[in-house]
């Protein structure tokens, strides 16, 4: 240890197993859905699943979220480099929190599984396409399903009650284990 290092307890150190198994769940998930998406669709051809409301379409998104900034994959390859330090930084010192860990892995996972196709192919395989006759969601892919979940479980746990969140987990600490001798859970 050094002069500056903290020792953490290991009932507050992160929720490792969990974190990294989303990611990895989600990683896989997510390639193996695209390469078996490229294998029957060509760019552009689509394939209706539940008649006109779900489609599979195979789009390349060169750009980022909804595709916006078009033909900057590279550079939101290195950028995410970046948010996937980021992600596991936070996690690591987040402390120990069930759902923190289920939604940081969601998100590193999506992120890997985007960036990978960034670094590979100069652009996003995006292929789920939803909606009602000419009303459609934006194609996205399981990396970015994955990251909405995410995001939605962030918000959640950021508004939800402290003895909604210990209920739900089960732990008893809305999650987050108290240090030593502290009991205001």
């Amino acid at each position: 240890m050094t002069a500056g290092s903290v020792s953490v307890p290991s009932r507050m150190r992160a929720r490792w197993p969990i974190f990294a198994g989303l990611a990895v769940a989600v990683l896989v998930a997510d390639q193996l859905t695209k390469s078996w998406l490229v294998s029957f669709l060509a760019p552009g051809q689509r394939t209706e699943v539940v008649g006109s409301y779900v489609r599979l379409i195979h789009t390349q998104n060169s750009g980022a979220l909804f595709g916006l900034f078009r033909d900057q994959a590279i550079v939101f390859a290195f950028v995410s480099i970046g948010v996937v330090g980021m992600i596991i930084w936070f996690h690591g010192n987040a402390g120990r929190n069930t759902l923190l860990s289920i939604a940081l892995g969601l998100l590193l996972g999506g992120a890997l599984g985007n960036m990978a196709d960034r670094f590979r192919y100069g652009y996003v395989v995006d292929f789920v396409d939803l909606g009602i006759g000419d009303l459609r969601w934006y194609t996205f892919n399981v990396a970015d399903a994955a990251i909405s979940c995410a995001i939605v479980l962030l918000l959640l746990s950021a508004f939800m009650p402290e003895k909604w969140r210990s209920r739900m987990l089960g732990d008893g600490s809305g999650g987050v284990d108290q240090p030593e001798g502290r009991t205001d859970a």
